[in-house]
């Protein structure tokens, strides 16, 4: 009895040491969208972003214009994930929107013609 009480103890110290091992950083980063327009491009990008490994939230707020996303740092990073937006056609801080996805976007999307993607 008191042997098997030892190994449950060691097997459980192993367990709780191994969980700590696997433990990932997660970060947050608020990205500049400044080109979110509305709703349908608020829900582009949250499930555009939440079907990369290593995401875990997204949240979208074009009023702001800033999209903030948490993710696992070994598996995604901010310079992906700007990128990942831009292939959406969507500017996301320095990196601007993918011309030929700009274009796709439906008329609401788009900003207004003083501000047209035609610069890009």
């Amino acid at each position: 009895m008191m042997k098997a009480l030892k190994l449950s103890f060691i097997f459980s110290i192993f367990f709780t040491l191994g969980s700590f091992a696997q433990a990932k950083a997660v970060n947050k980063v608020v990205l500049s969208t400044p080109t979110v327009q509305c709703g349908m491009c608020k829900d582009k990008i949250e499930k555009g972003l939440a079907r990369i490994d290593g995401v875990n939230t997204v949240k979208v707020d074009f009023k702001k214009k800033t999209t903030t996303v948490s993710y696992i740092t070994d598996r995604t990073n901010e310079e992906a994930l700007k990128t990942h937006i831009a292939n959406l056609g969507y500017d996301a801080g320095d990196v601007l929107a993918l011309e030929s996805a700009y274009k796709k976007l439906p008329a609401c999307c788009k900003k207004p013609a003083e501000g047209s993607k035609a610069d890009h």
